[in-house]
């Protein structure tokens, strides 16, 4: 289940309870008051930095801050800058939307990084939160000195793009029909599933969600953010290639290598050559740089090994 991880929705207990136990200098929490959106985020260490070098922020999608407390913990020579995306976590949405729109994502971050005074940042976007980097240095392209695009899930740089969207559908109407086990059966199936996405493999009955070990009841909730199609924005997301090329930003896409073969690998390998470059291998699968606190650990000791080596390269 190499996909899993940083899709689950965002818990503020999760984050105050994984953040409490993470030993931590100067880590302030600010919130930015928006027009559409009340924006959570927390700066660990001093700003302006110690050393000159840029804030590093990571984010994801739709995956709050408390899954970037490992990678936190493995950079205090870092001012590290993380955020709850609108409607997640702790970032409270003003606008009566749902959907998670990549170029309204960016605008918020967008904010953030004018909020923190700091200049370009340097960033590590992993999974849907690095569609909304790409969408960020597309309209911004002042805001990142370095972007580390960690396996973004976008069907239109695969071959198979309709096939994909075939089996969004299928686990999408197997949500809105049993709920959220038969739902998250479907998308582990899909996002585990290795090579192109084929007729044989539409084929296939939807899995059982004891199988995967979960739980068959169904709460009567259908909103979660990667089930339902309120992030079927991220995936749809066009990347102006010619713009990111253009961009002053170093971009560096990533893919693990335990997922190389998967749905969010073959993009993040895709988009690469489309820019021109070769897809940098980081450790572990999508979830790489988690440590145990959910449940599905990656490898994060050495996947921040390779995360400094990369934003020290330049």
């Amino acid at each position: 289940m190499h996909s899993v991880d940083l899709w689950w929705a965002a818990d503020p207990e999760a984050y105050h309870a994984v953040s409490s136990a993470t030993e931590e200098a100067a880590m302030t929490h600010h919130t930015l008051e928006l027009p559409e959106v009340d924006l959570v985020y927390d700066v660990h260490g001093p700003l302006p930095t110690a050393d000159g070098r840029p804030p590093l922020m990571m984010i994801g999608q739709p995956m709050d801050a408390s899954g970037f407390q490992a990678q936190v913990a493995l950079f205090p020579d870092r001012t590290v800058v993380t955020y709850d995306p609108r409607g997640l976590g702790r970032s409270t949405r003003k606008d009566g939307e749902a959907t998670n729109e990549p170029e309204t994502q960016a605008e918020d971050v967008h904010a953030v990084i004018e909020a923190l005074g700091a200049g370009p940042v340097d960033m590590f976007a992993s999974s849907g939160g690095a569609v909304t980097a790409l969408a960020l240095v597309t309209a911004h392209p002042d805001d990142v000195a370095t972007l580390v695009a960690h396996e973004p899930p976008l069907d239109c740089v695969l071959p198979d793009a309709e096939a994909v969207q075939r089996a969004r559908d299928a686990y999408t109407r197997v949500y809105q029909e049993k709920g959220w086990g038969a739902g998250m059966a479907g998308f582990v199936a899909m996002t585990s599933w290795e090579g192109e996405v084929t007729e044989e493999y539409l084929a296939r009955p939807a899995p059982d969600p004891a199988a995967f070990g979960m739980h068959t009841d169904d709460d009567g909730r259908r909103d979660d953010p990667l089930l339902s199609e309120r992030s079927w924005a991220v995936t749809a997301y066009r990347p102006d290639l010619e713009a990111l090329r253009a961009s002053p930003t170093r971009i560096v896409i990533a893919v693990g290598e335990e997922s190389r073969k998967v749905y969010t690998g073959r993009s993040a390998i895709a988009l690469a050559e489309q820019l021109g470059q070769e897809a940098t291998v980081f450790p572990s699968h999508h979830g790489g740089f988690l440590g145990g606190e959910f449940g599905y650990a990656g490898q994060p000791e050495a996947f921040a090994a390779t995360l400094r080596e990369v934003l020290d390269r330049r």
